[in-house]
């Protein structure tokens, strides 16, 4: 199997929430069966500081292709930017 690359916005009153309404919503539109190359194949995130003058989805790009070790496992957790105003940005490699 293989591994697609993701990016999700969502909301919620912390990442936690917002991650679980990520998921929860990908579950319902691409189903339960696995490998859709969605947020619904992560069960863990890892809140990463958004570096200053970059734009959250040029870095998120920038950290999935460069490899970066906290999100370069199609098993392991998202990465996730805080965007401020309850909205945060999931992204990463997931199997598909």
């Amino acid at each position: 199997m293989g591994a697609d690359v993701f990016m999700i916005t969502a909301t919620g009153v912390s990442a936690r929430d917002a991650f679980n309404n990520a998921r929860e919503e990908a579950l319902y539109e691409y189903g339960h069966g696995g490998y859709t190359g969605t947020i619904a194949e992560k069960d863990s995130y890892k809140l990463i500081s958004l570096k200053e003058g970059c734009e959250p989805y040029e870095y998120a790009e920038i950290l999935i292709y460069e490899g970066d070790p906290r999100i370069d496992n199609k098993w392991g957790p998202a990465g996730c930017f805080d965007l401020g105003g309850c909205r945060y940005l999931f992204f990463g490699w997931a199997s598909s």
